[in-house]
């Protein structure tokens, strides 16, 4: 199966489910500052005295405004993301943002007015049915009570966003966006440039890292500038707002405690382990005698296969249909309505993800699709996504998304479907082992690969705060220590990933946000294990969850699967599904002649 690199080239959105056109964009956000005064007319200073039925009515209003809100939002960001160069697109975002801005300090006293009551008047609101359907939104609201500031430090929080932690996050996104990395005379982008990285050829693999690197350490002085008053930056606001430490916060929106945070997090370090196992294992089904950190993605077998992005879509498609038609309905629409733009489009934001805009609309997809097999994977996952979110339409917008803790939840679910489909439908040993170890590379980078950025993002936050500003050379020795932490001398690492810390978004964007994965990925072992061993209703059940998006508390919504994320052994009964799965990859050998040499493009050797 051979396929173009630019397999989806035809593959892009239509945002006009959103908005037929920018200047009715614009025309919206002018109705939309006048019923936002409106609101605050009526409301501002009155919280207090609402009983539940006209504070329903109230929740009502907002929800409406913040739908619209979050429609202006999403459109303004999905145009900009698909050509980040464009600078028309730049500053139609820059203008919605600060308009969205505005308006939302207008309606900020519905909050700082709401965490000002007693703690008794609020649980006698919560117990009234009129506010059913917003009791969860109320009761993590007033859970922040400590950290929410007076109406007036809000709103100035919230205007030097616009030119602070927006601005600056907006600046790394489009200088990533335009660099380009030179490989064999051919300027790539970095989804481009990363992608080799998963290419038989070791050598391929290895110049590749090296010109990644170059294209870093071109951008090494901006990158250090702006990571160091991004840290800076939420130093301040985590100090005015009064939290205790780092994480605090994302933690707090995550809906998780901080001794679950921490119980996951020791509990994936302490069996790194089983990372040094695995490495080992590649490094003898690629015959090499020195693991690289360019070797880490190596296909073992079948690279090149490539999959035309038709079928990529039945791939997906049958997987989620095998679980659960509605669940293969709902997915299908993101093909037919063109909710998905996966062409490989220069100045396109780099990566993929799904957007869930506003229960009023749809999610949209972001892929950069190349035909790689890990491409499908991820096709998977973003529509693991796409489809959780667009079930949760049935909730408000206060209940339409969720905390990072189970956003992860649906995405690693459908990668799990589409693995275990190719999985049951291979019968060659050799064939199996390839799908096996693949899927181990992932999930070894979603658990442990994370985690260990946890711990980097742990460190320069720390730094950051006790130390003053930090120089590359600190971030560098912060990154290769916990890397290095995470391999156990399996993995060489070269001088040159000492720079690879500073193109990763999710460290400026939300921080804190990578454990978020791991949390992720061992649930979906659980509930995978669970959705084995049921013996009907779970698929129902499942899809259910997903319906009820943030609607409750995490640990109360997957309670209903049948897992209790309050249990101190869960997470090493995830990893233990880890383990299991390296030792299948283990058996396989045993059964399996691979030819290294030729599947690798390079002698059994060390480069």
């Amino acid at each position: 199966m051979e396929t173009p690199e630019n397999a989806a080239d035809d593959v892009q959105w239509a945002l006009t489910d959103l908005y037929d056109h920018p200047d009715a964009l614009k025309k919206d956000l002018a109705a939309l500052e006048d019923d936002a005064t409106a609101f605050a007319e009526r409301y501002r200073g009155r919280i207090a005295e609402l009983g539940p039925e006209t504070l329903a009515e109230a929740l009502d209003a907002l929800g409406s405004l913040q739908d619209r809100l979050g429609r202006a939002q999403a459109y303004a960001y999905l145009y900009w993301t698909a050509d980040t160069n464009d600078a028309e697109r730049g500053a139609l975002r820059q203008s919605v943002q600060e308009t969205v801005d505005r308006i939302g300090q207008r309606l900020v006293f519905f909050e700082t007015e709401w965490v000002a009551l007693g703690a008794d008047r609020v649980a006698d609101l919560l117990a009234h049915e009129a506010l059913d359907d917003y009791r969860h939104y109320l009761e993590t609201e007033y859970r922040r009570k400590e950290h929410v500031l007076s109406e007036d430090e809000e709103k100035v929080l919230s205007e030097k966003s616009i030119t602070g932690k927006n601005a600056w996050t907006r600046f790394f996104d489009e200088t990533l966006g335009a660099a380009r990395y030179e490989l064999d005379g051919e300027a790539l982008t970095q989804q481009q440039i990363l992608s080799k990285l998963y290419d038989p050829d070791r050598t391929l693999r290895r110049e590749a890292a090296l010109a990644f690197t170059d294209g870093l350490k071109d951008h090494r002085r901006t990158l250090t500038f702006v990571f160091n008053t991004l840290l800076a930056d939420k130093a301040s606001t985590d100090r005015l707002r009064g939290h205790d430490h780092w994480l605090e916060q994302r933690n707090l929106a995550n809906e998780v405690d901080d001794e679950t945070v921490d119980t996951l997090v020791e509990a994936v370090t302490g069996r790194y382990d089983l990372v040094a196992r695995f490495y080992r294992l590649k490094k003898q089904l690629l015959g090499v005698e020195e693991l690289h950190d360019y070797d880490r993605y190596a296909p073992i077998r079948e690279a090149d296969t490539t999959y035309e992005w038709d079928e990529a879509r039945a791939l997906v498609l049958d997987a989620y249909g095998d679980f659960h038609p509605e669940m293969a309905r709902v997915a299908r629409q993101f093909f037919e309505e063109d909710w998905i733009d996966a062409a490989l489009v220069p100045g396109k934001r780099s990566g993929a993800f799904s957007h869930g805009t506003v229960p009023s609309a749809h999610p949209y997809v972001l892929l950069n699709y190349t035909g790689k097999p890990r491409d499908v994977q991820t096709l998977a996952h973003e529509l693991g996504h796409g489809v959780h979110q667009f079930l949760a339409r049935e909730q408000s917008i206060f209940h339409h998304g969720t905390p990072l803790t189970t956003a992860e939840m649906a995405s690693v679910f459908g990668e799990m479907l589409v693995f275990q489909r190719l999985m049951r439908n291979e019968e060659d040993p050799a064939n199996r082992l390839a799908l096996l170890v693949a899927k181990i590379d992932d999930t070894l980078a979603t658990v442990f690969r994370q985690v260990a950025m946890n711990r980097f993002e742990h460190r320069i936050h720390t730094a950051r705060r006790n130390q003053g500003e930090l120089q590359a050379d600190q971030f560098a020795e912060h990154w290769m220590e916990t890397q290095r932490a995470m391999f156990e001398g399996s993995v060489t690492l070269g001088q040159h990933y000492q720079h690879w810390w500073s193109y990763v978004p999710h460290f400026l964007h939300t921080p804190g946000y990578v454990y978020a994965y791991a949390f992720g990925e061992l649930l979906v072992l659980a509930l995978h294990a669970r959705y084995e061993a049921a013996d009907g209703g779970f698929a129902d059940r499942y899809l259910d969850l997903l319906r009820a998006g943030g609607a409750d508390w995490p640990h109360a919504l997957v309670g209903q699967m049948g897992v209790d994320l309050e249990d101190e052994d869960f997470w090493e009964t995830g990893l233990s599904h880890v383990e299991s799965l390296i030792e299948e990859a283990e058996a396989l050998v045993g059964q399996t002649t691979l030819d290294p040499s030729r599947e690798n493009g390079s002698p059994r050797t060390s480069s």
